[in-house]
């Protein structure tokens, strides 16, 4: 089976190609600064998103399978309440549970009374191409009528190029709380990017993983398996690819802590000893001294309250919220 439909952002759009040429400026930003960190986005080539989909298997990692629950439980009301749309996902990864909305969404479009182009259609997004194709196949196989584009680009590529070129309603929809990965300042910026993607009357449904004790969180990001720190360490291995680096992965190591004043996991590459790393492409010499630290994420933890008070501040209403039983992971729908 080939793979009908698959585009590359940057080559498709000449703003979205600027973009991507800035490539690689966040890394010497990052890697310049005091503390030292660099953007989650690096941890996801084919090989970070194989090391992902681990993770999400693993017995201390709640949000995968909680979230999986919810979605199994409700994904035919959420898609009873929106009717027949246009299904976006930012991050689909293997779309492993993006199928309960996927059933739900064809029983849909099979009880049309009336014929509707694209009836059943879903656009996923990933910036990992290998793990994108494996999963378009997939879709292909399993769904025959399923109108199918997938997408290879940045959360920022993907929704310049959606815009709000679309003649049907669409629901965007954000999973597995990445959106935790960003900061105040950078979430506000992605909402409104959101917001503008869509016209009124469309959705958007996003994932959030809510506060809860700290030694659940800590365990969940530091795997007994030590599969999160093969994770987190190949972030280097990706920046020696991509950027022709010598990073030595062995001089790290992992480390998540759960800061309980900002109520957010935070990530760290913690450097053994005293050494320098260099990245040709982008011209960087990096001098590590030994204890220094990389902060390669955050992953904020959230209140339901604060969320959809940010939600409506970008024109985003809450419709319904739907939670485990023990609310330790949300699913919000909203609508503009």
């Amino acid at each position: 089976m080939t793979v009908k439909h698959l585009k590359i952002l940057h080559q498709h759009n000449a703003d979205i190609k600027q973009t991507f040429e800035k490539d690689g400026h966040d890394v010497i930003q990052g890697l310049s600064g005091t503390p030292k960190t660099l953007p989650p986005k690096y941890f996801y080539d084919d090989r970070g998103s194989e090391l992902f989909e681990q993770i999400c298997e693993l017995p201390e990692y709640y949000p995968t399978r909680t979230e999986a629950w919810i979605l199994n439980k409700y994904a035919d009301e959420i898609a009873d309440i929106t009717g027949s749309c246009e299904l976006v996902e930012l991050g689909s990864g293997s779309s492993t549970k993006t199928h309960y909305l996927l059933s739900a969404y064809q029983k849909v479009a099979n009880s049309l009374t009336e014929a509707i182009p694209d009836a059943f259609s879903y656009i996923p997004i990933d910036v990992s191409g290998g793990i994108l194709k494996t999963t378009v196949l997939h879709l292909q196989e399993k769904y025959p009528d399923l109108n199918l584009e997938g997408l290879i680009g940045t959360y920022d590529e993907a929704l310049l190029y959606l815009g709000k070129n679309h003649s049907r309603s669409r629901m965007i929809f954000f999973l597995g709380s990445s959106i935790g990965n960003f900061n105040e300042a950078e979430s506000n910026e992605f909402l409104n990017k959101v917001s503008h993607a869509l016209t009124q009357g469309d959705y958007f449904l996003l994932g959030i993983d809510l506060q809860k004790p700290k030694d659940i969180l800590e365990a969940a990001y530091n795997d007994s398996q030590e599969v999160t720190a093969a994770f987190n360490l190949n972030m280097l291995a990706h920046l020696n690819w991509r950027f022709q680096g010598n990073f030595d992965l062995s001089l790290f190591k992992h480390q998540a802590i759960y800061n309980e004043i900002d109520h957010q996991i935070e990530m760290y590459l913690h450097a053994q000893v005293e050494h320098q790393a260099s990245l040709d492409i982008l011209d960087l010499k990096v001098q590590f001294q030994s204890g220094e630290s990389i902060l390669t994420e955050i992953s904020r933890k959230f209140d339901l309250e604060k969320v959809q008070a940010q939600l409506r501040s970008q024109g985003l209403e809450t419709v319904k919220i739907w939670t485990d039983p023990q609310q330790w992971f949300g699913l919000i729908l909203c609508q503009v």
